[in-house]
């Protein structure tokens, strides 16, 4: 087992939970994958600055738009493969007692899924990071990032050896400094990688990422430079799905849904040949990905 101690707890090796309502899974026959990230703000609505303080208490306390807004995000999160999210909480008083991953994951149909608790305070929340799959993952790990308890990165790899594809989600801190260490941290992590995926809530602009962090050496891809923050207004580019030049881009967006207040980002890619070989093929072929 990992184990690698950052913070109150080490990093661990663990297993993706398994949906058993459903038997649907595995890489679509064109070898196209469909990556979303969305920060679900705990299933809050928010739609103007002032919301942060008026409806501030559905960060506590169960309110009845809770379940309408993650219908929503589920309904949404059923398009794709691959799915990270950020600020959802594992199962607290404010949730309704609902593991709002696990119950994204039925509702998207997802067979895999994992929720990395990242800040324990008991029935009052569950701050939680989580990784929804239709791929059976190879390896899962689970990381605390270095700074002050409350943020995590999860790592999923597909596949095996050198042609295997590894995906970080994460959710970075907002100080320069401590975001610059959890950098360094992931930088570490993926070395060795050559087909690789990270996506998440960054709290920084792309130029940042890819020119001036401990990351820039890794050649990365920014696709999307769309803002995603706030979703009412967008003015800054927080959330980002990063790919190694050896993954093909087919399509990215930020997808016009102010359920959060970020708006979620999705990419389709298509996967080397040889990565493709090593995955299962989806038994169904439903019509999924991003739009026209």
């Amino acid at each position: 087992m990992l184990r690698r101690w950052v913070g109150e707890r080490a990093a661990s090796s663990c297993d993706a939970r398994v949906n058993p309502h459903c038997d649907r899974g595995g890489l679509p026959a064109d070898g196209r994958l469909r990556l979303l990230s969305f920060n679900i703000q705990v299933g809050i609505s928010t739609e103007r600055y002032r919301h942060y303080l008026t409806r501030g208490w559905q960060h506590l306390l169960p309110h009845t738009g809770r379940a309408g807004n993650l219908q929503r995000i589920g309904s949404l999160l059923g398009d794709y493969d691959l799915v990270a999210l950020q600020e959802a909480d594992g199962g607290s008083i404010r949730s309704g007692y609902i593991n709002q991953v696990e119950h994204l994951a039925q509702l998207g149909d997802f067979p895999y899924w994992y929720q990395q608790l990242n800040r324990n305070l008991g029935r009052i929340a569950q701050h939680s990071n989580g990784l929804l799959s239709r791929l059976q993952p190879s390896l899962l790990e689970d990381h605390p990032l270095p700074g002050p308890p409350g943020r995590g990165a999860i790592l999923m790899r597909f596949g095996k050896g050198s042609d295997a594809l590894a995906v970080v989600m994460m959710h970075l801190s907002l100080g320069a400094r401590t975001r610059t260490r959890q950098l360094a941290y992931i930088r570490e992590l993926v070395a060795g990688y050559r087909h690789l995926v990270l996506m998440g809530d960054m709290n920084t602009h792309a130029n940042d990422l890819l020119e001036r962090s401990p990351l820039r050496d890794l050649g990365l891809l920014a696709p999307q430079v769309e803002a995603t923050f706030p979703s009412w207004r967008p003015q800054r580019c927080l959330d980002h799905i990063l790919l190694s030049p050896s993954l093909t881009l087919e399509r990215v967006a930020v997808l016009s849904q102010p359920i959060s207040d970020h708006l979620p980002v999705a990419v389709d890619i298509r996967l080397p040949v040889e990565l493709q070989a090593d995955l299962p093929l989806a038994l169904s072929q439903p019509t999924r990905g991003i739009p026209a």
